[in-house]
């Protein structure tokens, strides 16, 4: 397994960096101007001096070969150096943002918790409710369970979060007032009443990205769990006289996870990448906010930055859920 993961890992090196080639191109040769958000009262020769102190007059390829110096190298320094305390980094330029004029990684930092305290919460939410609906569905197929659970999920995958996010307001923020209809970002957690407060200005979003994360999850879980209790292992362990709980709750889910392990691993890189729409409706500040108002803004070096972190994260999750396979079936070997 060890020998594998190192395999993966090395074969991910050249991966991220054509994905990087790929993202840094696209969105250097874009149409757009860094300077077109400034007044028109500003002489273009000015205008043209801070696009030259920005890089844009270097070759593209050097900027990229910059870019990457800055991301691999330079970035991680200025982390260790917050960290511990320490000066690696020292006055190395840094991956600056063109709309606020501030190092890329800062403003990242400062938006993450909470997309993290959202949307993170929302896919554990989603997945301690997919797993059970869809085991019980599969067991009790054709039951009022199973179709009230299918017909619940058809509605989650189908209408879009905006949409469903909407309604919540209507039904709980708009006349009940239960729960806020805006996320307030400026919140800070110090005592019972704030923390209080927290929990309730992210019960609706939570709400809708659970919903949507437990229909997609649920289906997948409920088709594995039927394909496993068809299977000659199945009426095997039955004849051996193993109790129903310990038959269905060991030897056909452990089996029944393994598709189930990649929608769920491909589904985290999606935690960091934020809920662009949620996060449009409730105004929740985090990364997919973040994101939307840079392509807004031509903020390309914040584009570029977040876009290739979604995509290290992807691999990242993806060899993660190739080591649980050998985990979860003791088939399959790597090594």
């Amino acid at each position: 397994m060890f020998q594998y993961t190192l395999r993966r890992l090395l074969v991910a090196i050249p991966t991220l960096l054509l994905i990087s080639l790929v993202i840094f191109l696209l969105l250097g040769l874009a149409p757009g101007d860094p300077m077109a958000q400034l007044p028109l009262t500003i002489p273009p020769e000015v205008k043209e001096k801070m696009r030259q102190s920005l890089g844009l007059g270097d070759p593209l390829m050097l900027r990229y070969l910059l870019w990457l110096k800055q991301f691999f190298w330079i970035e991680p320094l200025h982390v260790l150096d917050t960290v511990f305390g320490l000066n690696l980094a020292g006055d190395s330029q840094r991956v600056m943002s063109w709309q606020s004029r501030a190092p890329v990684a800062d403003i990242i930092a400062l938006r993450l918790p909470q997309t993290l305290w959202v949307v993170g919460l929302a896919y554990l939410v989603g997945i301690a409710i997919a797993l059970p609906i869809g085991i019980i569905s599969a067991y009790r197929q054709h039951s009022w369970f199973d179709q009230l659970g299918t017909f619940l999920s058809m509605i989650g995958f189908s209408v879009p979060t905006f949409f469903t996010g909407v309604v919540l307001i209507v039904i709980f923020s708009v006349e009940p007032h239960w729960f806020p209809s805006l996320y307030d970002t400026t919140l800070k957690v110090t005592d019972w009443n704030s923390f209080l407060m927290q929990l309730r200005q992210m019960v609706l979003p939570v709400m809708v990205l659970a919903l949507y994360n437990a229909s997609q999850i649920s289906r997948f879980m409920r088709a594995a769990m039927l394909d496993n209790l068809r299977q000659d292992y199945v009426r095997t362990a039955r004849a051996n006289g193993l109790s129903e709980r310990v038959v269905v709750l060991v030897h056909v889910l452990r089996n029944s996870m393994i598709p189930v392990v990649t929608v769920i691993a491909m589904g985290v890189p999606q935690i960091f990448g934020g809920a662009i729409i949620t996060e449009q409706v409730f105004k929740v500040n985090g990364i997919g906010e973040l994101l939307i108002s840079s392509i807004q803004a031509n903020d390309v070096p914040m584009v570029q930055t977040l876009t290739f972190i979604f995509a290290v994260l992807i691999v990242l999750f993806n060899l993660v859920a190739d080591i649980l396979y050998g985990v979860l079936d003791p088939r399959i070997r790597y090594d």
